[in-house]
């Protein structure tokens, strides 16, 4: 009997894992079969390691149907590269951090902004809503549900 394939890895890159990554984290494992995808997300600081998402995170998360209250913030580490097919950063920043730890030209080529997968916004940075209040996490949500959408369309179309 021929063997199944490995599962297609993505991991979600925040600066705390606490806010913007865990809802990306959930709204793609919402859209992706678990059985051919993993999903995982990280920070690029260690602010936060070991803990749940941010309530208001779990709130619209769960006001959309999703729980993601399993999830536990972790920091990126070098090995996330061999660990992962694809890394989508929410931010530049994230980015810039991100590919500072890259060994090779290959390990930066697995790491994008995930709004860059969005054509209808303008603006590539995925705002940070920490600060803010719940109308800074429906919006992130609301532009993570869109471009999780377009990307969950494109892997499996």
């Amino acid at each position: 009997m021929p063997s199944k394939p490995s599962k297609t890895k993505i991991l979600v890159v925040c600066l705390g894992n606490i806010c913007r990554s865990p809802l990306a984290h959930g709204i793609l494992e919402s859209k992706l079969p678990s059985e051919d995808f993993f999903i995982d997300s990280a920070g690029t600081a260690s602010y936060h390691i070991g803990n749940q998402p941010d309530v208001r995170s779990m709130a619209i998360a769960k006001t959309n149907g999703i729980d993601i209250s399993h999830q536990k913030a972790r920091q990126f580490i070098e090995a996330d590269f061999d660990r992962f097919d694809t890394i989508y950063a929410m931010d530049k920043s994230n980015y810039t951090n991100i590919i500072a730890l890259a060994s090779s030209e290959d390990e930066k080529k697995k790491v994008g902004l995930i709004l860059n997968e969005n054509p209808n916004i303008s603006d590539k940075n995925v705002p940070d809503p920490y600060y803010g209040g719940d109308s800074g996490f429906d919006y992130v949500f609301e532009i993570l549900e869109d471009t999780c959408e377009i990307i969950a369309n494109r892997i499996l179309n």
